[in-house]
């Protein structure tokens, strides 16, 4: 007796097998090995039966600066964190041990849709992918889910949907609300930029262009 095939999820096959995870960084400066990596957030899609692409599980952790981190005081003014707050210290974790649990929770997801591997969504990707893979170095992490270099990037996807390439504007102009106050952080930004981007793919599949790509394309990745 033939054991029942198993059906593959429906987003193993939208991206090539990557697994979507939105992510956020929130930092102190510009340059990925010199400066502090103060918060990630990280954000899981999922599709329905109807090809429509949501968020799923979200996760946020606050970092201690790494040993002999850089810390521009302009960057901590911008994001308004307040590395002294007694919540954040009693909250705030090594970056090993931050980056394993956001880790564990996107291997889960990966599994769970039948993905090969993650792939960053970012606004302004390139900036978060550049300040995971540097902490990833200094951890020494091995597994590393996410593809090394590749990302989407939610700026210029909003510049081609909406014209915009500011995220605030673009959330605006794709009809999600956003609130200047809570900007700048990760979390926050996170929830936003997942909404933007499953925005922009959804309306995509709405005009028919999904269902063309699956008219033609193979059924291995």
């Amino acid at each position: 007796m033939t054991s029942q095939s198993h059906s593959k999820h429906p987003l193993s096959r939208r991206f090539r097998g990557y697994l979507p995870v939105v992510v956020d960084v929130e930092t102190a400066g510009f340059n990925p090995r010199t400066d502090a990596l103060l918060e990630v957030s990280a954000t899981t899609l999922t599709m329905d039966d109807n090809g429509i692409l949501l968020p799923e599980h979200s996760l946020s952790k606050h970092l201690i600066p790494f040993e002999g981190a850089n810390i521009e005081k302009s960057a901590l003014e911008f994001t308004k964190i307040n590395l002294e707050s007694s919540f954040r210290q009693s909250i705030a974790m090594d970056e090993k041990e931050a980056l394993n649990e956001i880790f564990k929770m996107i291997r889960k997801a990966i599994k769970a849709h039948d993905c090969t591997r993650a792939i960053l969504v970012g606004h302004n990707a390139s900036f978060d992918l550049g300040f995971i893979n540097a902490a990833v170095d200094r951890c020494n992490l091995k597994r590393n889910p996410f593809h090394p270099f590749s990302s989407f990037d939610t700026a210029t996807l909003a510049a081609l949907a909406f014209g915009q390439t500011v995220l605030a504007k673009a959330c605006r102009a794709a009809g999600i609300e956003f609130d200047n106050k809570e900007a700048h952080s990760a979390s926050y930004d996170t929830e936003r930029t997942a909404e933007l981007f499953c925005t922009v793919v959804n309306t995509w599949h709405e005009l028919g262009g999904w269902e063309l790509a699956l008219r033609t394309m193979p059924e291995q990745v």
